[in-house]
């Protein structure tokens, strides 16, 4: 193990990705997880950390991550100082995880101390350490959220202040690249939760009317806190004007929680009819879903179905599916022309087995599946989940070990979902191994 391999395992969650991680955590196979870690299973050693924490085994969790932090791997050193912060020991944790000079030129690293200094109830300087670095929106972002619940509005409010005086005089000036583009909606977000309710739509409607903003998550977030804070007034200029397209689904569904679900159909309705492009049939689909007229939404979603920008079939399928309609999802998918099918073969067929499947027609899905060409993406696993619905685990694991497009994991998780996780991990390959294949995938062109 080395950093190298590390850095393969966190950059494209190679070898053991999150899923079958969280099914070993559900399962309580915390004990694999520890043997994992002892072969430089990166995300098994911080499954297994922060399980022990649980269990209050601090020392055991150390344990797991020292190897980690003896190669200078940075996460582990975090997770480390987490596991000290767990058990109390504040002093050890901040030492262990104090950027020098270098650390703190570095928002990354300045993130995460401040994360930990919070956590340590020490929540001025964890600002402190933030307050070089607001230019960015995530940073941003970060430090209302962090600042949550902290009785520091006043000062979140100070340092959002110029941020958003400079997102407000962008779009006037030109400069469409300002990274704090989301000043705006941040600051209407730490007012409303100051209980400074008024001030927050005051300022961001008069943005809105003005033009002074930059991107459209500042309309979105206008519309949710008119929404959140029942101004339904502004939220019908804002849902029935220029704005429209962010604003009327916001409108419609205030009007809705508020008893007058006809005059939001209605509204939708002539929207809807009178727009070039299928902007507004989702939230009127939604609607229709929510009174549970279910063929309406279909015949809503309809003249979508083929609109590349605002394609309504997936979410149509998924409706008649969560209300248990399968032959009817089945019936709207095999509407679509052989040109749609040669297009979108693998989102075709695997949607259709699906469907089968969740209707319990795994014969049918089975058979269907036989007639499709074999290096059709998504096949073998779509057979393989029909094989395990219908009970048939060992005919499932034969199709998937037989795959070598299918990854090890994949199998493992199968074993683990079936109560076999020792020989799920007993199959897995080395982290070694795991690149290796990874590598020949990509030299003979055939990584998935």
């Amino acid at each position: 193990m080395d950093v190298d391999d590390l850095e393969w395992q966190s950059r494209g969650l190679g070898g053991y990705p999150p899923v079958l991680v969280a099914l070993l955590v559900e399962q309580g196979h915390v004990e694999l997880l520890v043997r994992a870690a002892g072969r430089g299973v990166w995300s098994c050693a911080r499954a297994a950390a922060r399980e022990l924490c649980e269990r209050a085994e601090f020392e055991r969790a150390l344990d797991v991550l020292e190897p980690f932090v003896a190669l200078g791997w940075e996460p582990a050193r975090r997770a480390t100082a987490g596991v000290l912060l767990k058990a109390g020991r504040v002093g050890q944790a901040l030492d262990r995880f104090r950027p020098d000079d270098v650390g703190l030129a570095s928002p990354h690293v300045c993130r995460d101390f401040a994360e930990l200094l919070a956590k340590a109830g020490q929540v001025d300087e964890a600002i402190a350490v933030l307050t070089p670095h607001l230019d960015q929106a995530w940073m941003l972002s970060f430090l209302v959220e962090l600042t949550e619940g902290q009785n520091r509005d006043e000062r979140v409010l100070e340092l959002l202040a110029p941020k958003a005086e400079r997102a407000r005089s962008a779009r006037g000036e030109e400069r469409w690249n300002l990274a704090a583009s989301n000043a705006q909606e941040l600051q209407a977000h730490v007012l409303e939760r100051a209980g400074r309710v008024d001030e927050a739509v005051r300022g961001l409607g008069a943005d809105i009317a003005a033009g002074r903003f930059l991107v459209e998550n500042t309309l979105t977030a206008h519309a949710e806190l008119l929404r959140r804070t029942g101004r339904v007034d502004e939220l019908r200029e804002l849902g029935t004007g220029e704005h429209a397209h962010v604003g009327l689904p916001y409108y419609a569904r205030a009007l809705e929680d508020r008893g007058r679900a006809d005059e939001a159909e209605t509204l939708l309705r002539r929207f809807v009819a009178a727009d070039e492009g299928n902007r507004f049939r989702r939230p009127l689909i939604e609607l229709l879903r929510r009174q549970g007229r279910i063929d309406e939404a279909v015949e809503v979603g309809r003249p979508a179905f083929y609109d590349h920008d605002a394609c309504l079939l997936e979410r149509v399928l998924h409706l008649l599916a969560e209300a248990g309609r399968f032959d009817d999802a089945l019936a709207v998918l095999d509407e679509r022309d052989a040109e749609y099918v040669d297009e979108h073969p693998s989102w075709f067929h695997t949607n259709r087995i699906w469907l089968l499947g969740e209707a319990g027609r795994y014969e049918e899905a089975l058979a269907y599946a036989a007639g499709l060409p074999t290096d059709l993406y998504g096949l073998t696993n779509s057979t393989a989940w029909i094989l395990e619905r219908s009970g048939r685990v060992e005919e499932a694991l034969g199709l998937l070990r037989a795959d070598d497009q299918v990854e090890a994991w994949e199998v493992a998780a199968l074993l683990v979902r079936h109560g076999r996780a020792e020989e799920a991990m007993e199959g897995m390959p080395s982290i070694a191994e795991l690149r290796a294949a990874g590598r020949w995938s990509e030299r003979s062109g055939r990584g998935r």
